[in-house]
């Protein structure tokens, strides 16, 4: 991460008034780069940036519900080779591709159940594209350009143009708590003909921190009305993240699920590691107006022909209004 990033971060967690209160609305932006980890990479997934709003519906107090939260949000995801660039003898060499090329575009909505007894169920749908319709390559070029880095090559064996339906849905579960540290279950499946799998773990959250249905642990820093007494005013805390991953498809690595490739295509596909071990490890904090998430990933290789694992960096920013 930058030193302007972690100068920010820093700003909003010691200068914002630290008592929370309730508020129903939340915008905000989140950014996923290697480069945060300042290791000069540029390799796999490579960048995200995605846009969300998320709106905390009514509950009964006599239901099972502490809290419901329906979000709406938007999104891009770049993935190259070990480099942006191939062309390690003065030509693009596709044997150099050791993960395809590929852009994934999308909108997406989701709804957020929040039970009393610390437990969530999130439901998410999206639509999107991957391939030259999601303008990766576009992006990739300028930003490069933008900032004085080399120029990407290799974009023409991209994965080819395919539309996506995904759909998800994230289960989360209190395990056990004491006054500073408690750990959580954690699971997801994803069902469509871009992404296809599951996986699940433990989360352990150290330092101040509130309930699930109120925390940014399960994106609910949004509440219609808070009608208990949280555990802490606010929240700035450590997690650990490990979790098992099962891959059936990703349209990323594999190209179209249903449809045969094209006879003038340079598409470039590969073969995905079934099995992939990730870590997560980051600080949260949600205070009065902004909910501040920044976090390391880790990931075993996603593809049988990669040469190094994957990791990038993450930073979340949303700003709560009534």
């Amino acid at each position: 991460m930058t030193y302007k990033a972690i100068c920010f971060f820093l700003c909003l967690v010691f200068c914002t008034k630290v008592f929370a209160q309730s508020h129903s609305n939340e915008i905000g932006i989140q950014t996923d780069d290697d480069s945060y980890l300042a290791q000069g990479a540029d390799k796999y997934y490579t960048a995200g940036n995605f846009g969300y709003f998320r709106h905390a519906l009514s509950v009964k107090d006599t239901a099972k519900l502490k809290n419901k939260v329906l979000g709406f949000e938007f999104g891009q995801k770049l993935y190259n080779p070990r480099s942006g660039s191939i062309n390690f003898t003065g030509v693009d060499d596709p044997q150099y591709i050791d993960r395809p090329f590929a852009a994934y575009l999308y909108v997406g909505s989701t709804l957020n159940f929040l039970y009393k007894d610390e437990s969530n169920l999130k439901l998410g749908a999206q639509i999107g594209v991957v391939g030259p319709a999601a303008i990766g390559r576009p992006i990739q070029e300028f930003v490069h350009r933008a900032f004085g880095l080399y120029k990407p090559t290799g974009w023409e064996y991209q994965i080819d143009n395919d539309a996506e339906l995904n759909l998800s849905a994230e289960y989360n579960r209190l395990l056990a708590r004491g006054d500073w540290a408690d750990v959580t279950l954690t699971s997801y499946a994803n069902l469509g003909n871009g992404f296809t799998g599951a996986g699940i773990g433990p989360m352990f959250r150290l330092g101040d921190f509130n309930q699930l249905f109120n925390s940014l642990s399960t994106q609910s820093t949004a509440i219609k009305s808070q009608s208990f007494k949280p555990l802490n005013q606010r929240e700035l805390f450590f997690y650990y993240k490990p979790q098992i991953n099962v891959v059936a498809y990703d349209a990323t690595i594999q190209g179209s699920l249903f449809n045969s490739r094209k006879a003038n295509s340079m598409e470039v596909t590969l073969d995905p590691e079934r099995l992939i071990f990730s870590n997560q490890l980051g600080v949260g904090y949600s205070g009065k107006r902004f909910v501040i998430d920044a976090a390391v990933f880790l990931h075993t290789k996603d593809v049988k022909q990669m040469v190094h694992a994957d990791q990038w960096g993450s930073v979340t920013i949303l700003y709560r209004f009534d």
